[in-house]
């Protein structure tokens, strides 16, 4: 059975870091584009950060440019997302997904396969 786990999760302050792993078992991800989203509460799912297959290219959103990183061990078949100055607006759920093909893309219905999420919280 395919599936994704993120772990990492927790809560933090103002101004910490946080690093969220998504391990994937099943089958390897090594040819698949990844990505991680969040989910806070009363608000839809929002794309955060995409990595393709190998790890070359990778693409942010605008509201945590330049504060989180996305990276990926594919020996690991682990995918990471390093938060860093996290602000209480962070607060949300995180998502892993993974999509079939190996170019990165934002759109959530491009990614069939899902984690169950870890919570970050923020306090101010």
């Amino acid at each position: 059975q395919v599936q994704l786990v993120e772990s990492g999760g927790g809560l933090v302050q103002a101004g910490d870091s946080l690093r969220l792993s998504c391990a994937a078992s099943g089958r390897t991800f090594t040819y698949n584009a990844m990505g991680w989203f969040r989910q806070a509460p009363g608000k839809e799912r929002e794309f955060l950060a995409v990595i393709n297959w190998s790890g070359s290219n990778t693409y942010y959103a605008d509201i945590v440019k330049g504060r989180f990183t996305i990276s990926r061990d594919n020996v690991k078949n682990t995918m990471y997302l390093q938060m860093n100055n996290l602000k209480p607006e962070d607060t949300a759920v995180y998502y892993c997904a993974a999509r079939s093909g190996g170019a990165a893309r934002t759109t959530l219905d491009e990614y069939g396969t899902w984690g169950q999420g870890t919570q970050v919280t923020v306090s101010s």
